[in-house]
């Protein structure tokens, strides 16, 4: 199912404006009526949710069907080789690998939901049940009433998003610093808008200010070489991962030292599958595992879970932009003061049906038989 909801305010970053708030949710049943919920990564191209809702149907769903569902991770090694071949052909190897995330998320769920456990304790034994969160998404032109916000919100950590004017955004990350009360922590995010020279002029300049880590500085595909150079001279700790796939290209950014805090999404690639290999690989690293997400309530929950399951220092990203495709799902009533995500305990990730209330967004259904 594809969904679009509509905004006021766009999301604005350094590289695209999405102008409401898309997202595609997944349900897998198996043949005695378990089921369970995933999400896609859709918020690019504009037409990307509708895209992917046909791409599950119409070559990635009949591959799935007949499939044995009681090991996740198995169907998903195996419909990631299955469809390598297509994914090479037609260069849509993004598309790809959230439809294939989506269903190895949706999987997992159904497997926790049968073994009558929160998919937390499904995917690790003696998991957490709560994670720290962080505010995310809040452009630096908005960072004063976001960030006020947010606090009320109980939230503690919060991300700007930066990469629109150098000198502009640091003046304005100075007096975002200046506003924030004890113990509160600020982040980064470039979003991929910079080369080497300006990545380390605005790193030497947060580090001035306090920032915690300064997110995507560089083009995720930027020369290894630049990525060594910054992640070695950088006075602020370095963030990513939501544009790299594959435990290969995790593990080399692991090899060369390229963050501090990895941030794999479970909706762009891997699924719990792969992000749950790569949050051990992060943690036997000791470096910190961050989950990005930036989407419906679905990966949020999932990604909530998936922390909770590998432990660590890290903590939750949470979008505090309005989006319905998310405040439906009440996942602010589970967080507490401090920015602490409590898990509930029902089976799986904790979902019976999209809240009927997403209805009037949906755009696209199609089923798979």
């Amino acid at each position: 199912m594809a969904f679009r909801a509509p905004v006021e305010t766009p999301v604005t970053t350094s590289f695209g404006i999405m102008r409401d708030r898309p997202a595609v949710f997944v349900r897998v049943e198996d043949s005695e009526g378990a089921f369970g919920w995933g999400e896609a990564f859709a918020n690019w191209p504009m037409a990307g949710a509708e895209h992917r809702v046909n791409l599950l149907v119409d070559d990635i769903g009949p591959l799935v069907l007949g499939q044995a569902a009681d090991d996740p991770a198995a169907l998903f090694e195996w419909l990631t080789a299955r469809t390598h071949l297509q994914a090479l052909q037609s260069g849509e190897w993004g598309p790809f690998r959230q439809v294939i995330a989506a269903i190895d998320i949706a999987l997992w769920d159904l497997h926790a939901r049968r073994a009558g456990k929160p998919l937390a304790l499904a995917l690790a034994d003696g998991a957490s049940m709560s994670v720290p969160s962080y505010a995310s998404g809040i452009h630096i032109d908005a960072a004063v009433r976001m960030i006020a916000q947010s606090r009320k919100m109980g939230f503690q950590k919060f991300k700007v998003k930066v990469g629109f004017d150098l000198e502009r955004d640091i003046e304005k990350l100075a007096d975002i610093a200046a506003g924030l009360e004890v113990g509160e922590r600020l982040f980064a995010d470039a979003n991929q808008a910079w080369g080497y020279d300006d990545a380390l002029c605005f790193a030497r300049a947060a580090a001035g200010l306090g920032v915690t880590w300064l997110e995507e500085p560089m083009a995720a595909d930027a020369p290894e070489e630049d990525w060594r150079r910054l992640s070695r001279e950088s006075p602020v700790a370095l963030a990513g991962g939501e544009n790299l796939a594959g435990e290969m290209q995790f593990g080399r950014s692991l090899e060369i030292g390229q963050f501090r805090y990895v941030q794999p999404d479970v909706a762009k690639w891997g699924g719990l599958t792969g992000c749950r290999k790569v949050a051990r690989a992060v943690l036997a690293a000791e470096q910190v595992f961050c989950p990005h997400f930036l989407g419906g309530g679905v990966g949020l929950l999932a990604s909530a879970h998936l922390l909770a399951a590998v432990k660590g220092p890290g903590f939750l990203e949470i979008d505090v932009n309005p989006n319905p495709l998310r405040d439906a799902f009440d996942i602010a009533d589970q967080t507490d003061a401090g920015g602490i995500l409590r898990l509930n305990d029902t089976p799986g990730i904790g979902i019976t049906e999209v809240p009927p209330a997403l209805a009037e967004f949906e755009t696209l259904r199609r089923d798979v038989f």
